[in-house]
């Protein structure tokens, strides 16, 4: 599906040594069984560029960004993110990627802003950088009047924001 665009014209070729790949996917598949949810994915994502996933329900969307973020791991294929890779280096290709989930689990019983130094310490946030990251996406996710608020008790769309604040808190290259 990703070899020719809706228009029926060919779609962009990529060369996977291009130096400003930060993803780049190999004959990515996944079976379950018999069962084969993504098969003989390829593709490279430059710097600066925006991906969608588009396609029916069960097209494998869901476990390619799995396989991308190391949730799940490829039956066969390679996912490299900034050349690291996924298989082989999951903690340094981890350390570049900032993930939100559809569905963002969150601590209920914490305020914002404590909630969103606990994951920036997990993330290895150096502490001399933490606060002023902290008061960064605070304020990029308009968050600062909500940042003594148990998260429990905002709308799901703040919490959508605390999610996306807390993928940003690191300052990753990629952010899926």
């Amino acid at each position: 599906a990703l070899s020719r665009l809706p228009s029926g014209r060919p779609a962009r070729t990529f060369d996977f040594m291009h130096s400003d790949a930060v993803i780049t996917v190999t004959g990515l598949e996944k079976r379950y069984g018999e069962t084969s949810v993504v098969a003989g994915l390829a593709f490279e994502l430059a710097r600066g560029e925006v991906l969608g996933l588009i396609g029916p329900n069960g097209a494998g969307k869901s476990t390619t960004i799995r396989m991308l973020t190391g949730y799940v791991a490829p039956t066969r294929g390679e996912v490299r993110v900034l050349g690291r890779d996924r298989m082989r280096d999951p903690i340094g290709a981890n350390r570049s990627i900032g993930y939100l989930p559809e569905n963002v689990p969150l601590y209920g019983d914490m305020r914002v802003r404590e909630y969103l130094e606990f994951r920036a310490r997990l993330k290895g946030v150096p502490a001399r950088e933490r606060r002023a990251r902290i008061e960064g996406v605070l304020d990029r996710c308009a968050l600062v009047p909500m940042r003594q608020r148990l998260v429990r008790n905002l709308s799901k769309g703040y919490r959508q924001r605390v999610g996306l604040a807390d993928a940003l808190v690191s300052d990753p290259k990629v952010l899926i």
